[in-house]
């Protein structure tokens, strides 16, 4: 009898403590997933299919001017590659846990993966850095300091909306804390800052002599 009485009280402690453990799996928004995933693309999308915004040199044709370059290929693609890399590489890494994770219960329900950095708010803040970039030099380089709405709206304000709507999401729908979202938004504003520039620097606006609206 007193054999029974303790195999029925283990019985009992292991259905408390897998209760327990069901319990504390982490609540995460499908509806903030979505968005962000959503918003994090299309600010990356604004710069690839944003055009270059420049007041025309007089030698060409005077006034503001818009191409489309294919090159800008180069630097959306080294971002994009930068956020898969985070994504499948350095977050096992750096092993940051997501908000509700621990080592008791990572791998387990919603915590089947890491969240530092967060590639989402990479991703967003690095299209923000690479607007900025080229904005600022299209408008002081290639456009004499001409200011340009259209411009501005595109590759800062845009990207800005859009980044900000990310971070916030991501920390709303739980899946990043405040700090990997603001290390993975840091990181990527300086990264497309740098990629921006100097892509913007190397490649003229302008399509040469052709007045083509898409330069190879």
């Amino acid at each position: 009898m007193k054999n029974r009485f303790i195999l029925i009280a283990i019985i009992s402690l292991l259905a408390i403590a897998r209760g327990a453990s069901a319990q504390t799996a982490p609540d995460r928004s499908d509806s903030w997933r979505t968005v962000t995933t959503i918003t994090a693309v299309s600010a990356l999308g604004t710069q690839l299919f944003m055009p270059r915004v420049f007041y025309s040199d007089p030698e060409v044709t005077v006034g503001w001017k818009g191409r489309w370059h294919v090159s800008v290929l180069a630097p959306v693609m080294t971002l994009t590659s930068l956020a898969l890399l985070n994504e499948y590489g350095l977050k096992d890494s750096f092993k940051g846990f997501r908000p509700g994770c621990s080592d008791a219960n990572q791998g387990g329900p919603g915590c089947e993966t890491y969240g530092m950095l967060s590639t989402h708010s990479f991703a967003a803040f690095s299209a923000l850095g690479q607007g900025t970039a080229t904005f600022l030099v299209d408008t002081f380089k290639w456009s004499g300091g001409r200011f340009n709405v259209g411009s501005f709206a595109g590759n800062v304000f845009a990207p800005l909306a859009l980044a900000t709507i990310t971070g916030i999401g991501r920390s709303s729908g739980n899946f990043e804390t405040g700090g990997q979202i603001v290390a993975g938004g840091g990181i990527g504003l300086a990264s497309g800052l740098l990629t921006g520039a100097a892509y913007a620097l190397m490649q003229r606006p302008e399509c040469g002599y052709t007045g083509s609206l898409i330069c190879w």
